[in-house]
């Protein structure tokens, strides 16, 4: 596996950018919040604790070996802007609707609409470049 420079253009600074360093920061913590409501949905959806576990960490590996191959700032493969978001529905949007499946859809509501506006301004950030120093 190679490794990136550290002026790779994927993980682009903060420096002088504060609020595109805030929305990153809740896309980390909605990334860890989807994944919690996979793994609980995945809990859910059985009444043996043996396999609630085993369908909780299955739905839970599957989103984090398709983040990890497709989505996150040094994924293996990189597909075109269109791919990556549609991997960042796939699994951020399955949280908002694993929230809705284990009954809380006021929750369900909102951390999809966070996880749009957090979406669309995490794009715009990318594509401006940071302020000069």
């Amino acid at each position: 596996m190679r490794e990136r420079p550290a002026d790779d253009p994927a993980l682009p600074s903060t420096a002088g950018r504060p609020w595109w360093a805030a929305n990153e920061l809740l896309a980390f913590l909605l990334e860890l919040a989807a994944l919690g409501c996979l793994f609980g949905w995945g809990f859910s959806l059985a009444d043996n604790l043996a396999v609630r576990s085993l369908l909780g960490c299955a739905v839970l590996a599957a989103a984090v070996v398709l983040w990890a191959l497709f989505a996150a700032p040094r994924a293996r493969f990189r597909p075109p802007l269109a791919g990556v978001l549609a991997v960042k529905a796939l699994v951020l949007g399955g949280g908002a609707f694993a929230l809705y499946g284990i009954g809380h859809p006021t929750a369900a509501v909102v951390m999809g609409a966070v996880v749009v506006v957090n979406t669309a301004l995490a794009e715009t950030f990318r594509g401006r470049p940071a302020p000069a120093a």
